[in-house]
């Protein structure tokens, strides 16, 4: 498939978008496996758009057993050029309550059981990550929230621990003294692999719950953040409305050639299998 794509990764909700008229659904091949579940291709207002829900359809994956690899270089194949990920997460600051929308610009990576990278014995690279995000894709995404009418902040760090589990409250206030703004469990992963596969990325983040260091709130629970999760999954759909007419707007940026020179194994020494089956995302 060689035309360009929007690449969106989030919730089951979002391919049930009115507007959004399904074309197909494709299984793609991996050197890495098999991605999360069957992408759905659509158009939106004329934009083509390839849908992934990042836990499978159902939410059967946890997130240490997403296979990440997988699902960014599916994306990559296929022809898409930019992800923009819809994630609930936890607010960790009294201006960002449950319903608020962030566009986050950092990553604090917590996670020790996933894999956040292509290269692997018998080639090493190694690209920035000092902005993790595209910020051109990011402003543009902040003025389409504006437009939907979202409660919406630009900015901020998005701090991505293991889970399952939810944190204790003592690692709640911790990471709330590093000055993070909001808490999850998969998009620090997706943003570095979209970074080495040369894919614009940015994070449309809904909040869902306080986490567990508001002491005037409730210990978070998976049904309260389900029911914000649900109402905020129809404004997000409103979100990637307003922004299909915007991306041509988008300034350009470097991301497509973060990859270029990051090699530094002699290509004598690459395995051949290897430098094959990586060729899509390093040439």
């Amino acid at each position: 498939m060689a035309e360009k794509l929007l690449g969106v990764i989030g919730g089951s909700g979002l391919y049930q978008m009115e507007g959004l008229d399904v074309k197909e659904t494709i299984a793609v091949d991996t050197p890495f496996g098999s991605p999360s579940d069957k992408i759905i291709i659509g158009e939106l207002n004329g934009v083509k758009l390839a849908f992934l829900p990042r836990h499978g359809v159902g939410h059967v994956i946890p997130p240490s057993e997403i296979n990440y690899r997988a699902n960014i270089f599916a994306m990559k194949k296929i022809g898409v050029e930019r992800i923009i990920s819809v994630s609930a997460v936890g607010g960790m600051k009294e201006n960002m309550p449950p319903g608020h929308f962030v566009v986050p610009h950092q990553f604090i990576d917590k996670t020790y059981q996933r894999i956040s990278t292509f290269f692997s014995k018998g080639m090493v690279g190694h690209v920035s990550l000092a902005d993790p995000i595209c910020v051109s894709t990011a402003n543009t995404l902040f003025q389409a929230a504006q437009k939907a009418g979202a409660q919406v902040h630009a900015g901020g760090t998005y701090i991505c621990i293991e889970g399952p589990q939810f944190s204790t409250r003592a690692e709640s206030n911790l990471y709330r003294q590093w000055g993070v703004d909001v808490i999850g469990m998969t998009n620090a992963t997706e943003a570095k692999l979209a970074r080495e596969a040369g894919l614009c990325y940015s994070t449309l983040a809904l909040v869902t719950d306080f986490d567990c260091w508001h002491i005037e709130e409730e210990p978070v629970t998976l049904e309260a953040v389900l029911e914000i999760m649900h109402k905020n999954v129809t404004q997000a759909q409103l979100v990637l409305k307003e922004l299909v007419p915007l991306l041509s707007e988008i300034k350009p940026c470097a991301c497509k050639g973060a990859s270029e020179f990051s090699v530094v194994t002699d290509p004598k020494k690459i395995p051949p299998d290897l430098k094959e089956n990586l060729s899509i995302l390093f040439g």
